[in-house]
């Protein structure tokens, strides 16, 4: 798994309206890049809408927000406009990315044990450079994790 001060890995993968993003199309700007398991699930739900409820202060922040799951871009887009998300949905349907960035692994629920997306957040510097991972997501109060005050909570 990445710890701070690693570099973000090497990632190729496709958008919600299938263009392809490349980790180096992510360098100049702040970016939370954050791990979720399926769209339209409540958990999921509620964690877009609190970074798209708080998007103008994560913006204000300097921050380009980015949201990838395993789902397809067909289904990130339908995600996207149901709840009018303002940030880009990426599609790692093989989990390479999941993979490499330590967001796919072992997790129990209900008791069961499975393989799946771990919901995991990255920050990363203007330079690429991992500065802090929120492995504990309130997904009602992510924002207000991220930029660490108390935010908006519509």
């Amino acid at each position: 798994m990445l710890k701070p001060g690693d570099r973000m890995p090497d990632f190729e993968v496709v958008d919600q309206d299938g263009n392809t993003v490349r980790s180096a199309d992510l360098l100049g700007k702040k970016t939370i890049i954050y791990f979720y398991p399926k769209d339209n699930t409540p958990g999921c739900t509620a964690e877009a809408c609190s970074l798209r409820d708080n998007y103008d202060a994560l913006t204000a922040a300097g921050y380009n927000v980015v949201g990838v799951s395993k789902d397809s871009a067909a289904s990130h887009v339908r995600f996207r406009e149901k709840y009018a998300l303002p940030f880009r949905l990426l599609a790692d349907t093989s989990t390479e990315m999941l993979q490499a960035f330590g967001a796919w692994g072992e997790k129990k629920m209900y008791g069961k044990t499975s393989v799946g997306t771990l919901r995991r957040t990255f920050i990363f510097s203007e330079d690429g450079i991992l500065e802090r991972i929120i492995e504990k997501v309130d997904t009602k109060n992510h924002a207000a994790q991220i930029l660490d005050a108390p935010v908006s909570r519509q």
